[in-house]
């Protein structure tokens, strides 16, 4: 479980979020507000990526200030720009990059490449080069790059915007295929039709927290 408690964040003299304390539990949650209001911010210390100003967040009981390499391991991050995060030049060298911690033997490393490459959709892809891949190819490799270390908690940064139906499925599928806990940030409604909780953001605050139906509702009326 990833908790919140008494959460502030500035950035500069900014302050984005406002006294935020939320446990999330639930399998799957989304994150919805408009741009500016927090979410993205709010997405990005789930991980460490930021530290709060302060209070204090925890994933699985690790306190993201005390030992942000332990937290990270345990919460995989989708950017919404899969550039932030591509850093090698062919498909497999990529998403084998994560997996040199492990120190497995290269047929084991080639095995998971192909397997997590076959899940979002891109089976034997590994010698293609990224410069050459679509807008849509290369965020699936970026997935395909978190979810090959085998997180427990996977968050995602708007990781549709940018692409064509297809692609939108194709990243929808590999969602609802993991077995760990989903936050999702998005802009897309019909993502998140199904899930068990949505959070909306206004203004670094929390608006609505509630089942998906009745969020998405209330969202729907906050956007009029």
């Amino acid at each position: 479980m990833i908790e919140l408690r008494n959460v502030t964040l500035h950035r500069g003299e900014r302050r984005v979020l406002d006294g935020l304390s939320l446990s999330l539990a639930e399998p799957r949650i989304g994150i919805l507000g408009a741009n500016g209001s927090g979410k993205s911010s709010f997405a990005r210390l789930l991980n460490g990526l930021l530290l709060p100003t302060s209070g204090h967040v925890t994933v699985d009981g690790i306190d993201t200030r005390d030992d942000v390499k332990a937290a990270r391991r345990r919460v995989g991050f989708l950017f919404q720009n899969p550039d932030n995060q591509i850093v090698h030049p062919t498909v497999a060298e990529d998403i084998a990059f994560g997996l040199k911690p492990r120190r497995l033997p290269k047929p084991a490393v080639a095995a998971a490449v192909s397997a997590i490459l076959a899940r979002v959709g891109l089976a034997g892809s590994e010698e293609r080069l990224i410069h050459e891949l679509s807008g849509g190819e290369r965020q699936l490799v970026a997935l395909a790059g978190v979810l090959v270390m085998e997180p427990a908690h996977l968050v995602l940064d708007e990781p549709t915007t940018l692409l064509d139906l297809r692609n939108r499925r194709r990243i929808a599928a590999a969602v609802a295929d993991f077995p760990g806990q989903v936050i999702l940030v998005t802009h897309d409604l019909d993502l998140v039709e199904s899930f068990d909780r949505v959070i909306v953001f206004e203004a670094g605050h929390v608006v609505v927290d509630d089942r998906s139906g009745p969020a998405v509702h209330a969202y729907r009326a906050l956007c009029r």
